[in-house]
């Protein structure tokens, strides 16, 4: 069986959020075996799953995305959306559109330090949409 869901995040500023509750509050409950597939609606954020426990690292993964995809660079053609549209395409393009993780005793087994991360790219991304669906 497949359930699906539309979740509609809050505007988030520019950066790397766990969203891992509030991805949770919006899709349970869960059954007790099965996949959650998370598939985010737009092209200037991603999602991944990483660090949960110090803020520290969501800061050094907007550093690091920011010194390998900068504004401003001098070649890029798509530029009337604002100086950080297109490196947030790219960027969005190197996180990824989607995650899937497995649903064990109808909790996602998730490792002990992992969390769901959007990954804010724009300035200015606005309310994000994502696609929950769980198989099971």
């Amino acid at each position: 069986m497949i359930k699906q869901t539309e979740i509609l995040l809050a505007a988030y500023t520019r950066g790397f959020h766990l969203i891992t509750h509030e991805v949770m509050d919006q899709i349970k409950p869960l059954p007790s075996e099965g996949l959650l597939h998370l598939f985010i609606k737009h092209t200037s954020a991603g999602l991944a799953i990483n660090e949960n426990a110090d803020p520290s690292v969501r800061v050094d993964f907007e550093g690091f995305f920011n010194r390998l995809v900068p504004e401003g660079l001098p070649f890029l053609t798509h530029t009337l959306e604002g100086s950080d549209d297109m490196p947030a395409h790219v960027k969005a393009v190197l996180s990824g559109a989607s995650i899937t993780i497995p649903i064990s005793g109808g909790k996602l087994n998730l490792g002990t330090w992992q969390g769901i991360y959007l990954c804010e790219f724009r300035n200015y991304g606005g309310k994000r949409k994502l696609v929950a669906t769980v198989y099971f």
